[in-house]
């Protein structure tokens, strides 16, 4: 029978389709990878993997058992949670992954509301890029996620949450900041500061520029919130940012102007998500629940 070690390099071959990250995901050498590869493809009397020049691609009958595969190590991981939360007593520890432009300005509320709900429960929050964490969710390797809709992947619950207004702001003396009315065709041109393009937030601000006819700048992307504000303060741009980022005690608009556009409100969808079938999912809904409320609470809705 196959080694559950050769499942885990059989999925992540076929996440990353490439044998070196596919062995520093799995914390091996890509040698040790391989050969355990062609231990698999020989006990299992099949070729699992065809091996170009240049590129990997599974065969057929390697992908489908790869997916079969992946089924197997998410349930020997729910074994294992299930296993570890019984000897802690209760939910224990639930791994929570969460979007940088979210957990910083909402978890902590989240943490506090939850220790008076449930004193046993604690998090273990470990802050991603959203798509990311959504395959390690699939992966079991999360227990559940807050981030940006849509979020990627097959087999998981998505519980919509709560819509957030995002905003626009500028330095006090930018040329846009001094207009007593602004419309949506003012913004035509004006220069826009965003985060690296892997996190949502990125895509829905080139969406905006797109929309507006708006510049977004390729030479300088954020590797937070806060340098995007700072970044905006000095005047060389606009950015656009979470209404909790602004509202929140570790954010804020220090240094910028938040500009209304009329008949402009734009938003973004956030959910949790955990997978089905989950052996806590109840615990998970009623997390959700919670940051739903924290969240409404903050933004006054």
């Amino acid at each position: 029978m196959p080694t559950l070690r050769q499942l885990e390099y059989l999925v992540a071959l076929a996440d990353l389709r490439h044998f070196g990250r596919a062995a520093q995901a799995s914390h091996v050498s890509q040698p040790s990878l391989s050969q355990q590869l062609r231990a698999l493809e020989q006990r299992l009397g099949t070729v699992l993997v065809e091996r170009n020049q240049g590129s990997v691609e599974l065969t057929p009958i390697g992908r489908e058992l790869a997916e079969r595969a992946r089924g197997v190590l998410v349930a020997v991981e729910d074994m294992r949670e299930l296993a570890r939360r019984a000897q802690e007593g209760n939910a224990g520890t639930i791994r929570f992954g969460v979007t940088p432009t979210l957990g910083p300005y909402l978890m902590s509320n989240v943490i506090l509301a939850l220790h008076r709900q449930q004193p046993g429960l604690r998090l273990y929050i470990r802050e991603g890029i959203p798509d990311e964490q959504a395959l390690e969710l699939a992966r079991g390797q999360l227990d559940m996620l807050l981030g940006p809709l849509p979020i990627a992947g097959e087999g998981a619950i998505v519980e919509p949450l709560f819509r957030e207004r995002l905003r626009l702001v500028a330095a006090p003396d930018h040329p846009l900041a001094q207009r007593p009315v602004l419309r949506k065709s003012d913004l035509k041109g004006a220069q826009v500061l965003s985060l690296h393009s892997a996190h949502h937030l990125h895509r829905q601000v080139a969406g905006f520029c797109m929309e507006l006819g708006m510049e977004l700048l390729r030479d300088y992307e954020g590797t937070s919130l806060d340098s995007l504000r700072q970044m905006a303060a000095t005047g060389l741009a606009l950015t656009i940012l979470p209404d909790l980022y602004i509202r929140s005690e570790v954010g804020g608009s220090a240094g910028v102007k938040v500009l209304e556009v009329k008949n402009w409100q734009p938003t973004r969808s956030i959910a949790a998500a955990w997978r089905h079938g989950a052996a806590f999912a109840d615990a998970y809904a009623r997390i959700a629940e919670c940051v739903r409320c924290e969240a409404l609470t903050i933004v006054g809705a």
